[in-house]
């Protein structure tokens, strides 16, 4: 009878026991602690029910040195405001405006697969947004930019010549507790782009943290457009948008994220990044720039 219960008890305990590990098992892997790494996008997407108000800065140019303190003093700073909230699981969506060219944009990020310990080693999520130029139409009318390889006349801009549009595929994976890496492809279309400029820029994407305490991390972002004759518009890529590096450090809690780093590109919208970026890192064309994110569960 002993004997019985003995067993008994030990078929309940391998029981719980191998629940208890396939649940382990299945455990989702939370890769980064922000929706933004710098200013590229990321896996995350907090949880159902959440408002996330972000602040993006980038100052001028580093270049003149101390003289401006290093591009903290320096023209052409940029500044982006955006909330983003998730209404259901896995799904955000999101509205911001930005200093340069006064855009407006509205974006959804949204997650297809979750890295797991166990039966998924990544995850998949697909980001997009349009964006709205808001200058005002005298800045379109110098003949400086134009439609479809024709010259536009003074004052004669539509609404929809003012849209843009980004889409972008990420992969993430996180490798262990210390090092997350992820890299991703984009597409980029402007409605309407000056006469040396393409109107769409395809572009690969790789970011990443390292982290070096249990709320601080090394951060990085690579973005690289493509060259490819297929769809250009161009005789030379004297115009073509130059690869963007940017590394900073992220310290981040429960509700916070704050990120301060040094990057080349003057835009903050990725589609801005990917068409219009002449800052060249090796050549005195990083600026320093910080990213905070807040959020509030409802």
């Amino acid at each position: 009878m002993m004997m019985k219960k003995y067993i008994l008890i030990l078929l309940i305990l391998g029981i719980t026991l191998s629940n208890s590990f396939a649940q382990e098992e299945a455990q989702p892997v939370y890769a980064f602690n922000s929706g933004i790494l710098i200013d590229a996008q990321t896996s995350y997407i907090p949880d159902a029910k959440t408002l996330e108000f972000v602040i993006q800065h980038k100052f001028g140019s580093i270049e003149n040195g101390r003289s401006d303190l290093w591009g903290i003093y320096a023209a052409g700073s940029n500044v982006r405001l955006a909330l983003n909230y998730v209404p259901v699981k896995n799904l955000q969506l999101g509205a911001g405006i930005t200093k340069k060219f006064m855009y407006s944009d509205f974006n959804a990020k949204y997650k297809i697969l979750q890295q797991k310990t166990s039966g998924m080693p990544v995850s998949l999520t697909v980001f997009g947004n349009l964006a709205i130029d808001g200058r005002n139409e005298s800045a379109f009318g110098t003949g400086k930019v134009v439609q479809s390889k024709g010259e536009t006349a003074q004052y004669a801009v539509q609404f929809s010549d003012r849209l843009s549009y980004f889409s972008q595929a990420i992969v993430t994976r996180k490798f262990c507790e210390a090092f997350t890496l992820q890299a991703g492809a984009s597409y980029t279309h402007y409605n309407m782009v000056g006469w040396d400029y393409n109107h769409d820029v395809v572009g690969l994407h790789f970011a990443g943290k390292i982290k070096f305490s249990p709320q601080g991390s090394i951060i990085f972002n690579y973005d690289k457009p493509l060259k490819i004759d297929g769809i250009s518009e161009l005789d030379n890529w004297d115009t073509h948008a130059k690869e963007n590096l940017s590394f900073g450090v992220e310290f981040f809690t429960f509700t916070h994220a704050f990120q301060i780093y040094m990057g080349t590109a003057q835009g903050i919208l990725p589609q801005d990044m990917m068409m219009n970026n002449q800052k060249d890192w090796t050549n005195k064309g990083l600026a320093f720039g910080f990213t905070i994110t807040r959020i509030w569960m409802f």
